[in-house]
């Protein structure tokens, strides 16, 4: 069973402009990547920004994130591709932990596919998220 995900407006229209210059401009690698992300936002829930479920993993979320099998935890801030910074853990929603986490919430399993296999993520915690914090302008 597919998971469809909540997403706000104007997240949903931003990231389709996004797929839509990659694949004109882009020397994006991994076209099935973009086409998986863009079959996502079309079946998505989409939202408006105040109504956002405050435990919605939303562009520019901030998020603790604990692989099941290492008991490792991480957070991440997810961003556009220009807000890349590795340092300070900000993931862009083009790669494919931050596609994998775009729309979850607190308490869901994110099944992340890597070369080795799948590993298995808990959102634990939302840590901050904008539409909640009442900033609908990033």
């Amino acid at each position: 069973m597919e998971r469809t995900i909540d997403i706000t407006i104007k997240d949903r229209e931003r990231l389709l402009e996004l797929i839509n210059e990659e694949r004109e401009f882009g020397k994006s690698r991994n076209k099935d990547h973009l086409h998986d992300l863009e079959l996502e936002l079309n079946r998505a829930n989409i939202v408006p920004s105040d109504k956002i479920p405050e435990d919605s993993i939303t562009m520019n979320s901030k998020v603790l994130l604990k692989d099941l099998d290492s008991g490792e935890e991480t957070v991440y801030t997810l961003v556009y591709p220009e807000n890349v910074d590795l340092m300070e853990h900000k993931i862009s929603v083009l790669a494919p932990i931050g596609t994998a986490i775009l729309g979850f919430r607190e308490g869901d399993i994110v099944d992340w596919k890597i070369p080795a296999g799948i590993i298995k993520l808990k959102v634990e915690k939302i840590m901050y998220q904008p539409e909640a914090a009442g900033n609908y302008d990033l």
